[in-house]
């Protein structure tokens, strides 16, 4: 293997360092879900969104308001509930009054969704056409109102938290919305030490002071370290496999896959495990990506991608379910060519 240049391996090394003061500074405030951090911060180097999915109270929020203050970037949260209407969150034109002229025109009223950081909160307690507007947005990096078009300010990113479908009150997410996160998150319970110590942090006066540990052009310059790591032909063709293999009627599909699964994963699974797979290696300190970079990011990036059918969900079946057996049945290096 050729040696890394110089000018990389610093930029490597300073991408590695900010990455671990980040860590630390959030540890202040977050106790565990290091794999929930970690995946968050995933998203923001490679310009994705995050979606977390968890019961109420377990630090979604919390989190997210940390990691601005680390960033040194503008925040703002959106409470999502049943009659939040689009010009809430992307903002609206209001009549305006000139004091010189007397004169009134319209003038536009920027929405929350102009930040660089947003939380939208409990997303699913919206109602489809809202969630629309937001998941426009994050797509676009800009919104349109009255035929004017208004770019959000780069870094843009949106982590969305939602409730368990299973609760009353919620709008699922459709699959095609879905898609337009990079990853999704599971945010599960503390464990009993995590507790104690949650225990201690909040009822003890206790107040972290975290500290900025990069600005906005660190994090854009990151996010374009990222995109040049390199990625060799035969790990692209895992990743193509890997995807394919959630397809049903696909090549490359596990008897699985076949048997329980009504679509899989769109193109953009390739291109998320892709970005997640050079932050992996970055972390590394690696200026390429190895097949077990593509191993850490496939649950995350695949496990709203994947639609379960009937059969699947009536033996209770998980996506995570299907994407270890994929994980297990898809060689690294392809056997034919189909």
């Amino acid at each position: 293997m050729t040696e890394m240049d110089p000018k990389v391996e610093k930029a490597t090394r300073q991408f590695c360092g900010k990455y671990r003061a980040l860590r630390e500074q959030i540890g202040k405030a977050i106790v565990g879900h290091d794999e929930i951090v970690d995946g968050v911060l995933v998203c923001l180097f490679v310009g994705g969104h995050a979606l977390l999915e968890g019961v109420p109270g377990l630090g979604k929020t919390y989190l997210i308001r940390t990691l601005s203050e680390a960033l040194s970037l503008r925040f703002n949260r959106v409470q999502f509930t049943p009659d939040l209407m689009p010009a809430d969150i992307i903002g609206t034109n209001i009549v305006m009054d000139d004091p010189a002229t007397g004169q009134r025109a319209f003038r536009f009223q920027h929405g929350p969704l102009f930040a660089q950081m947003v939380l939208a909160d409990e997303i699913n307690r919206a109602t489809p056409k809202t969630q629309s507007a937001l998941l426009e947005a994050m797509q676009e990096h800009a919104v349109t109102v009255s035929g004017t078009r208004y770019p959000l300010e780069e870094p843009f990113f949106v982590m969305a938290t939602q409730n368990p479908i299973e609760q009353e009150g919620t709008y699922p997410l459709p699959e095609a919305q879905l898609d337009r996160f990079f990853y999704k998150l599971v945010v599960s319970y503390s464990s009993r030490e995590e507790l104690a110590t949650i225990i201690d942090r909040t009822t003890s006066g206790y107040k972290p002071q975290i500290e900025p540990v990069m600005n906005r052009d660190e994090i854009v310059g990151a996010q374009r370290l990222v995109h040049r790591v390199i990625l060799a032909p035969h790990v692209k063709d895992y990743i193509v496999r890997m995807t394919m293999a959630t397809h049903p009627e696909g090549p490359f599909a596990t008897e699985m896959t076949r048997r329980y699964v009504r679509w899989g994963s769109s193109p953009r699974g390739a291109q998320a495990l892709t970005l997640a797979a050079k932050v992996h290696a970055l972390l590394d300190a690696r200026f390429n990506v190895g097949f077990e970079d593509v191993r850490k990011a496939a649950l995350p990036v695949l496990r709203h991608r994947i639609l379960l059918n009937f059969e699947g969900e009536a033996e209770n079946l998980t996506t995570d379910a299907i994407i270890e057996d994929l994980l297990q049945h898809t060689p690294t290096v392809a056997d034919k060519v189909a």
